[in-house]
């Protein structure tokens, strides 16, 4: 096997990536401080979210602008548990994943129904509209001051409270690589394959019968849990919630990221939504104030140099003279 080849196989271009980036995540407690940390955590709970977008956007075709919604109501439902004393991560994780999933599974009726232009804006409205409830529903969640006083979490019962921003970081670190390995499997398999069939060829589909208001509508619901999950992460990192939470400009930074990252790869999602927020709040330090510029300036080189995401980057031999193109 010559070196493109070998450069360009599966197992080296997910394999050395995988390998750089777990290396990093189990060295980088040792290497930052509180604050470096907790934006890790911020990273990751984001990269969950940029993961269900990229189902969306990659595999079912359906880019949507609203997928911060579910997230938040992912984050209420571990902030109104914590509040009434229900502490244990794993119950608000499966509490908070499957609220969001069932949050998708009732606006996923409307919004499967349309495409392109129709399904972006259906799905902005229906965050607009979540947002709005969270902040005029303030008995529940706060309204716009949001929900705060929110007691750390126990990762499984018996185990001690998360007290410090390193413990957070380990079970957000863990509670990812679970979630995110199992959506890989899943995407892997013949769910996959039969998801992209139906974003390429939806009416051929159809006309062999298959059901494919039925696969993305499950599809819809699955990316909203998802979302939710990763919502539970947001709030174990921040003990806060609010409605900004959900709000517009985080479902542009996450589809921004699976832009970034490639939109049919879940490492490239979790890389994406890693250099946003260290673009936004790490290196928009020395800038304050241009973090939108920064960002933007990201946005159109990855559009014209890498317009598969960086999980789309190939490697190529230098041609030599006379060799055909």
């Amino acid at each position: 096997m010559n070196l493109p080849a070998l450069l360009n196989s599966p197992r080296v271009r997910v394999g050395v990536p995988l390998a750089a980036l777990a290396a990093f995540l189990l060295i980088a407690p040792s290497s930052f401080d509180g604050y470096g940390i907790s934006l890790l955590s911020k990273a990751l709970a984001l990269g969950v979210l940029a993961v269900s977008v990229s189902i969306l956007a990659g595999f079912t075709g359906l880019p949507t602008m609203g997928q911060a919604a579910p997230f938040l109501v992912g984050a209420y439902t571990a902030g109104i548990l914590g509040t009434h004393g229900h502490t244990i991560g794993v119950v608000q994780l499966l509490c908070g994943t499957l609220t969001a999933a069932g949050f998708a599974a009732a606006t996923g009726l409307v919004a499967v129904r349309t495409r392109g232009v129709a399904f972006l804006m259906t799905t902005l409205a229906l965050g607009e509209l979540t947002v709005t409830a969270a902040g005029e529903w303030r008995s529940l969640t706060g309204g716009t001051d949001g929900m705060y006083g929110i007691p750390p979490l126990n990762p499984l019962p018996g185990m001690a409270a998360l007290d410090s921003d390193r413990s957070v970081y380990w079970f957000v670190l863990a509670s990812t690589t679970v979630i995110v390995a199992l959506v890989w499997w899943v995407l892997r398999s013949p769910v996959g394959k039969l998801l992209l069939a139906c974003r390429d060829h939806e009416a051929r589909m159809r006309s062999a019968g298959h059901p494919v208001s039925r696969y993305q509508w499950l599809a819809y619901v699955a990316a909203g849990g998802l979302a939710g999950f990763g919502g539970v992460l947001m709030c174990s990192v921040n003990q806060y919630v609010s409605p900004d939470d959900g709000s517009f400009s985080n479902s542009a930074l996450v589809l921004l990221a699976v832009v970034l990252g490639g939109a049919t790869s879940p490492l490239g999602a979790l890389f994406g939504a890693g250099l946003i927020v260290a673009t936004n709040d790490w290196l928009a330090g020395p800038f304050p104030g241009h973090g939108p510029l920064l960002l933007g300036l990201m946005f159109i080189i990855a559009v014209y140099a890498l317009p598969d995401g960086v999980a789309g980057i190939r490697f190529r031999m230098p041609k030599r003279r006379g060799e055909p193109a």
